[in-house]
């Protein structure tokens, strides 16, 4: 277990929302740092407790790591690779996963389930070799045709697989909108350049409204590549940030449908087990007591597997109230920040547009 003299109440707690409660441990991820050449570059990540060093594969073992050993709970996501090689190091990438990261590392130090792994421990405060020397894959069992007929959980997975289309699909629209108010900006900036060198060719107050029509082209353009850049950290980074959260309840579905699998399983292997020891039984063998003790192993190996089931099927209900909450809080941020951004920006366009009219109308009436 972390020692510390705080603890929190449960994962209602959003990194991305305001908190009035102290946090369990205050965990920092800064100062990416690009190491290495070629395909065996990297970057380092600096993970505050104590210092320590981690690359993106120590995270995705400590994800991996808590998954396999916390049934039911909702692991948080971690951000994706860059699919695109030459984007991998940009400065904005990279800016983008620290943050990603950050929340990662802050929403599982402050849930009060996973703040108690050892693996945690381990991620927060070994050496760098002996967390590489631990680093491994998790690997997924394939699909079962054996699935539960529960109207509630199918109502439950009906609803995480249409939220991860929506979220996708509204994830996808803001990329093109901070796509947008960045060409735009830089088709301002160009348009103001050449404006300016017109304006610079007359002598005249022609001359004059060109040049302040280029400056206020210009200023524009800087405000555009400013909103460009919230709008791309808090709207759509949240909406990614919630794509790759619900990933997470996707891969969490899939282990409670392996328990489940494997509870039907035993059970019907119980069974073949039982007619057998009855059959054994009756015609007095002697390998009744060697086909007791199996059953018996395998009831108990059973009844282990139901546990283990309905453990799944109650962490899951209860981390379901916390995302509800959680997202709630979070995108109506998210929207709040995106509307009033926009009309911080038409507002400051319009109001410079208004500025020019009287010089503008006043050289096309003359």
């Amino acid at each position: 277990m972390i020692s510390t003299n705080r603890t929190l109440s449960g994962s209602s707690q959003s990194p991305r929302s305001p908190s009035s409660q102290p946090p369990y441990l205050s965990v920092s991820v800064s100062d990416p740092v690009k190491l290495g050449n070629g395909v065996q570059a990297y970057i380092s990540y600096r993970v505050i407790t104590k210092i320590v060093i981690r690359r993106y594969s120590d995270f995705i073992w400590l994800r991996d790591r808590l998954f396999e050993k916390y049934k039911g709970i909702f692991i948080p996501p971690l951000p994706e690779k860059s699919a695109v090689e030459k984007f991998r190091f940009s400065a904005e990438f990279i800016e983008m996963r620290r943050q990603a990261l950050d929340i990662f590392v802050n929403r599982i130090a402050s849930h009060h389930a996973l703040q108690q792994s050892e693996d945690l421990r381990t991620f927060l405060q070994a050496d760098e070799e002996d967390v590489q020397s631990k680093v491994s894959d998790v690997v997924l069992g394939k699909e079962k045709p054996v699935e539960e007929s529960d109207p509630e959980y199918e109502k439950l997975k009906h609803y995480i697989f249409e939220l991860e289309n929506h979220l996708a699909e509204a994830q996808k629209h803001a990329y093109r909108l901070v796509k947008r108010h960045r060409e735009l900006g830089q088709s301002l900036s160009d348009f103001g350049k050449a404006v300016k060198l017109l304006g610079a060719c007359e002598g005249n107050s022609l001359g004059k409204a060109f040049s302040e029509l280029g400056a206020k082209s210009e200023i524009l353009s800087i405000k555009l590549q400013k909103e460009a850049h919230q709008l791309l950290m808090n709207f759509e980074e949240p909406l990614k940030d919630y794509v790759r959260a619900v990933q997470s309840i996707k891969a969490t579905i899939t282990e409670r449908a392996n328990a489940f699998r494997r509870q039907c399983e035993l059970a019907e292997t119980i069974k073949l087990k039982e007619i057998n020891l009855n059959k054994l039984s009756l015609i007095r063998s002697d390998k009744v007591g060697e086909a007791e003790m199996e059953y018996n192993e395998l009831k108990a190996e059973s009844e282990e597997a139901t546990r283990l089931f309905e453990s799944i099927v109650r962490l899951m209900n209860e981390e379901l109230v916390h995302f509800q909450e959680r997202k709630t809080l979070d995108m109506g941020i998210a929207f709040n920040e995106f509307a009033r951004g926009q009309a911080r920006l038409a507002n400051g366009i319009a109001d410079a547009w208004r500025s020019l009219l009287p010089k503008l109308e006043a050289c096309s009436s003359s």
